[in-house]
């Protein structure tokens, strides 16, 4: 059995492409293993990034804190504000909203989720709404935000992912990452083991490297072209293909939360900034052409608009290998499922990650190289059948787009776990997942799943014991949300623009 694909000390790192994948790679790179590697980014001025990944995720956080990058001197830079969650609007049916928040709702007991006790209360007359039970969902619907200790509040940022990407290349650069402008040409393999051996620059250079890693979006220049990776289109259970995005000048507060405002064929998003707000409607072409979609664009933003609208294509999908050979494909280059959910940079952090975790210091090995695919595989098909449920599960059927969405067969994964809570109400974290229990429950109860019944645990309480519990989580929610500044107040204070 062959255990090594090549086995090459890995010494000389070669990034394709730059954006906000390449720089996250070489600034992750150059931080952890800059001082024993040669690290090159090739990237071109002239060849634009899609560059509207401007909502994030919590986790974010966390590879700032390994890179110790100073949040503020990020978010002065980036203009960035913050992010409690994301707003459905007109999802559920036409004007019904709910809000997906960070963080977690009520308390659970160790046999059942607070999402029991809280129906039980509900079927009582008890309880209020269930986002009453988070803070993060309450600060949100209030446009309120602070830090708060020990890490009381769950947030993510909105930013200018062009800036991000600017800042990053500062910090790699300090951590001896050479940049080389340049157009990719050619990509040279080796005849005998079908890896890359070097990738020839406009410049007429070769530029040859033990190790490559995509990062150059949607052409997929060396993992699809060069090394005809093959691609699991999802187009099946995620109809949106494009995208039209236009930027506009800012208009009233910046509010602590992405707006996704489901239209007719596809949906809407707004992410405020700290000097402008990011718009753009997601739309399935089969459903409303490129004018329809940048019409209905139009009609929906607020502000000038500082640019025309450009509409971007993409195929919802995922290579079946995004490792092979010695070429490791990161960001748009490996797959794509679209914005819903502000997955696209937590992916790229997760392929660093694991990169980081089974760096091929001494070779590439088989193992590796099959384990590293598994693992990618299986974390965006978790994250699939989160953005699918988004859309399976709705009581609009007011246009061709949602009727066929909500007829669609679904992944029997995602099947089993909507049947399940519908039924009893559980919910159950799969390993390694993204999505924790508490983001399944919010959007299936804000799409219209209400579980039939509820553990048996929360029946252990009477009436005024229950009240007193729910009572409880919401009184404290409330007294910590009232005590909380207005974000974009906290925004000028903590972290205002360069």
């Amino acid at each position: 059995m062959e255990t090594h694909v090549n086995n090459k000390p890995v010494r000389r790192v070669v990034i394709a492409g730059g954006g906000t994948a390449g720089w996250m790679v070489a600034a992750c790179l150059g931080k952890s293993l800059g001082k024993r590697l040669d690290i090159k980014l090739v990237e071109s001025d002239e060849i634009g990034t899609v560059g509207v990944g401007e909502a994030t995720i919590p986790t974010l956080q966390n590879f700032h804190h390994l890179l110790e990058i100073n949040e503020q001197e990020f978010m002065a830079a980036t203009h960035a504000t913050f992010k409690l969650g994301i707003s459905f609007e007109n999802w559920r049916d036409v004007h019904q909203d709910y809000i997906h928040s960070f963080g977690n709702t009520g308390i659970d007991h160790w046999t059942a989720g607070f999402q029991h006790f809280w129906h039980k209360g509900r079927e009582r007359g008890l309880a209020g709404d269930y986002g009453d039970y988070c803070l993060e969902h309450r600060a949100a619907q209030l446009n309120r935000f602070a830090h708060l200790p020990k890490q009381g509040m769950n947030y993510a940022y909105h930013m200018d992912a062009g800036a991000y990407a600017r800042f990053l290349r500062r910090f790699s650069e300090q951590h001896g990452v050479q940049r080389v402008e340049a157009k990719i040409v050619d990509v040279t393999k080796d005849a005998a083991s079908n890896a890359i051996r070097s990738i020839r620059l406009d410049s007429g250079t070769e530029l040859e490297g033990d190790l490559f890693i995509d990062c150059t979006g949607f052409r997929a220049l060396l993992i699809g072209e060069a090394l005809g990776a093959e691609y699991e289109d999802w187009s099946h259970w995620l109809f949106n293909d494009s995208a039209a995005a236009v930027q506009t000048a800012s208009h009233g507060e910046a509010v602590p939360y992405t707006r996704s405002i489901a239209r007719e064929a596809g949906w809407q998003w707004r992410i405020p900034l700290q000097h402008r707000v990011g718009n753009g409607l997601v739309f399935a072409s089969r459903f409303i052409d490129d004018d329809g979609a940048i019409a209905t664009l139009k009609r929906h933003i607020t502000g000038e608009a500082l640019m025309q609208p450009r509409v971007i294509r993409f195929k919802p999908g995922q290579r079946k290998q995004v490792w092979v050979g010695n070429c490791i494909a990161i960001g748009l280059a490996s797959g794509f499922l679209e914005p819903i959910e502000s997955t696209s940079i937590h992916l790229i952090q997760r392929g660093i990650v694991r990169l980081m975790q089974m760096f091929p210091s001494n070779g590439i090995r088989a193992s590796d190289v099959a384990e590293y695919n598994r693992q990618a595989a299986d974390e965006i098909a978790h994250i699939r059948d989160f953005i699918v449920l988004h859309y399976k599960v709705t009581n609009r059927r007011d246009t061709p787009y949602w009727r066929a969405c909500a007829e669609m067969d679904v992944p029997s994964s995602l099947q089993h776990r909507i049947d399940l809570f519908r039924e009893t109400g559980r919910v159950f974290r799969a390993p390694n997942e993204l999505f924790a229990e508490n983001s399944w429950i919010q959007v299936m109860l804000g799409q219209g799943i209400m579980p039939e019944g509820h553990h048996q645990t929360a029946d252990l309480m009477g009436d005024v014991e229950l009240k007193g519990f729910l009572d409880n989580i919401s009184g404290s929610v409330n007294r910590t949300v009232a005590q909380l500044p207005p974000h974009e107040a906290y925004v000028r204070q903590y972290c205002p623009a360069r």
